[in-house]
């Protein structure tokens, strides 16, 4: 991935990911609250974004809106991808794609040896998506979207820091139509 150098342009319709701040979350919320019944709270992102040794969030923008984000925990060598959001009116664009290509990197990067995260039951498009990145469905955690009575699919990736699957990044990432600009995350 292009990583951005301070100073550098970017054109308007380009993504650039980077580091979540504080003062992305009102953004942030704005997308929680479209696409999540129960959305995070800015009391519990702002925890999250308290622990950088174990959590990284990102933001996705296209010039200066906030368009997407991601985020994930790592324990010890696990990364529990806690959230993946696009604005409504800019999903289908592969806006989720680059957020995981990011995540996913930078989970390895940091020792990562398998990923897992739930995903509605519902949620198909999400489910394709997590499926290109390797996750395969493990288990059903019955009512675990209580909100909406419905259960979450688990899934795992594993082996994620061996050579086949940073192979896998690069493939997806080649897939992608032009190239995401990438700050310090």
């Amino acid at each position: 991935m292009n990583a951005l150098r301070v100073g550098e342009l970017v054109e308007p319709d380009e993504v650039v990911i980077g580091p979540m701040r504080r003062r992305h979350l009102p953004s942030v919320l704005r997308i929680e609250k479209q696409v999540y019944p129960r959305p995070w709270t800015m009391g519990l992102y702002l925890g999250e974004l308290a622990l950088p040794a174990s959590r990284l969030y990102v933001v996705a923008r296209r010039g200066s809106r906030v368009c997407g984000y991601g985020g994930f925990m790592l324990t010890l060598d696990e990364c529990h991808i806690t959230t993946v959001a696009v604005d409504p009116q800019l999903q289908g664009g592969k806006l989720g794609t680059r957020i995981m290509l990011v995540l996913a990197s930078r989970a390895v990067a940091r020792g990562a040896t398998a990923m897992t995260l739930e995903v509605r039951m519902s949620n198909k498009p999400a489910q394709e998506l997590y499926r290109k990145f390797g996750f395969a469905p493990a288990g059903v955690r019955k009512g675990y979207y209580a909100e909406v009575n419905e259960d979450a699919l688990v899934m795992w990736a594993h082996d994620v820091d061996a050579p086949a699957y940073g192979q896998r990044l690069a493939a997806i990432e080649a897939s992608l139509p032009d190239r995401t600009k990438i700050e310090k995350v």
